[in-house]
């Protein structure tokens, strides 16, 4: 609980219309969670302008419900005198500011780190988390797979929380004495300015590619997100760059915070070199030492940079982090391999972009050769940017022997339809090694009767996922769990 006015001061410029002396027990932005509070406390309702709907509309109904405190960016018609309307410019801005407020700025008692781009976020903060934790740092991890306190799992439902979720997790990991914090930043929470009032200690940019086209319309608005966090670092963070990408400095430009960067091609404060890249793992050379690590290809390789980029400018011992980082795993679903019985290799990967796909079917390619059998089951997900699915299915096609189109999260999409889409991108030289099978199940059985021994099966573009989403309902499904049970791996 907190007093409002003591809330108020978090927001700048705005306006006030009946009395503040009223004590807040809880931030809201869904007014069907409205109940009455005791006579002098009110949850606080923030109106929000949402992709969907708008919060505006509900201004009456969280009232008749109990509700004493409205923050909005329009007065609602009707005023009641015993309620406390603040007119704001932006409510998404002031729900982010207001959480902070509410649960004392959890975010300045720990070194919060963000990681943004379209491909490899989960790795990096995973593997952030599991680092911290192995060098003895109590750490939380904000991630799509999973959020952690320590090693304690709470599930998560999107990228990046809302504002209100985000801050309660963080003021509980200042609770359990958490020194650090890495979290995904997804460009849709940006612009929904999820993460509005907290303080970063560092930031890392990955690449951009395209993506969420479906959300942001345009390339260009699609950038303009991910730079939009870097813009607001304050002087006292750090923002580490892959300078590789050719919107890694672009990034940057405009920011206080000290820039950072790494690089396999070219020289960068942590500068990496691939001498070794096997299904056991990747021989680098990361300025000027030699180590060897379990996660293997080239975007992993980049992924090992920006971990141990960030570890060096939290102060970890260069020494210490490689030597930790040499015993890392990887994340769930990403390049998860499984070793079956007749010889050969199952791989499964969150690879749901064309970029990604192309940068996980190089990596088996560069270790298998181009004669190998590689098998590739993918599909794409419904209610999504469908500019994307003739190009997956071109590069599946381009870097594999065999591939099989399937159904990914179809949403509320046909997913005939999407798979109509991704067959305008298979090539007519390739088609006759290009099967169509909507059912994900059957899709990936007969990849395994057909994967052969020595060969490689990718099944990609749901990774850590244990389900799939047809019309608003989840049903289990696992790929992992499907390779397991038809090879009968424990």
């Amino acid at each position: 609980m907190k007093p409002l006015d003591i809330l108020l001061k978090a927001l700048r410029g705005c306006e006030l219309t009946g009395s503040p002396e009223i004590d807040v027990t809880e931030i809201l932005f869904d007014s069907r969670c409205v109940v009455a509070q005791p006579k002098g406390s009110s949850q606080l309702y923030v109106a929000q302008r949402g992709t969907q709907t708008d919060g505006h509309k509900y201004i009456a109904a969280a009232i008749a419900q109990g509700c004493r405190v409205v923050v909005c960016e329009t007065l609602p018609e009707t005023i009641h005198e015993d309620v406390c309307y603040i007119k704001v410019t932006d409510s998404s801005v002031a729900l982010g500011q207001l959480a902070d407020a509410f649960y004392d700025h959890p975010s300045r008692k720990l070194k919060l780190v963000g990681i943004t781009g379209t491909n490899g976020k989960t790795t990096t903060v995973t593997l952030l988390h599991r680092l911290f934790m192995s060098a003895g740092h109590q750490t939380g991890l904000l991630s799509t797979i999973v959020n952690k306190i320590g090693n304690d799992e709470i599930p998560s439902t999107h990228t990046t929380p809302d504002a209100v979720e985000l801050n309660r997790l963080l003021a509980q990991m200042v609770e359990r004495h958490c020194e650090y914090c890495f979290m995904e930043v997804s460009s849709h929470a940006l612009c929904q300015h999820r993460v509005s009032g907290l303080r970063f200690a560092g930031a890392i940019f990955s690449n951009i590619t395209h993506d969420h086209l479906d959300f942001h319309k345009t390339f260009a608005n699609y950038i303009a997100a991910k730079k939009s966090f870097f813009d607001k670092l304050p002087k006292t963070a750090f923002a580490l760059t892959n300078v590789d990408d050719k919107n890694g400095r672009v990034m940057v430009q405009n920011t206080k915070a000290a820039i950072h960067t790494y690089s396999l091609r070219t020289a960068a404060n942590f500068k990496g070199v691939i001498m070794e890249n096997a299904f056991t793992g990747l021989h680098m050379r990361i300025n000027n030492r030699e180590v060897y690590f379990k996660l293997c290809g080239k975007f992993n390789a980049y992924n090992l940079l920006a971990i141990y980029g960030t570890a060096v400018l939290l102060g970890m011992d260069e020494y210490e982090a490689l030597a930790q980082m040499s015993a890392l795993e990887s994340a769930a679903g990403r390049f998860q391999m499984l070793h079956v019985g007749n010889g050969g290799t199952a791989i499964v990967d969150y690879a749901h972009t064309p970029d990604a796909l192309e940068n996980v079917l190089k990596t088996i390619r560069d270790i298998v050769g181009k004669e190998a059998e590689v098998i590739t089951v993918v599909g794409c997900g419904g209610d999504r940017d469908a500019l994307k699915r003739p190009e997956m299915a071109e590069i599946a096609c381009k870097y594999s022997s065999k591939v099989l189109l399937t159904s990914d999260n179809p949403r509320t999409e046909d997913p005939l339809a999407i798979l109509d889409d991704m067959q305008k991108g298979v090539p007519s030289s390739k088609s006759k090694h290009v099967l169509v099978i909507e059912n994900r199940h059957e899709a990936i059985k007969t990849a395994c009767m057909m994967l052969q021994a020595n060969g490689v099966l990718l099944v990609a573009g749901k990774g850590h996922e244990n389900y799939q989403e047809i019309n608003h309902v989840k049903h289990h499904f696992d790929d992992t769990e499907e390779i397991k049970n038809f090879f009968n791996i424990k």
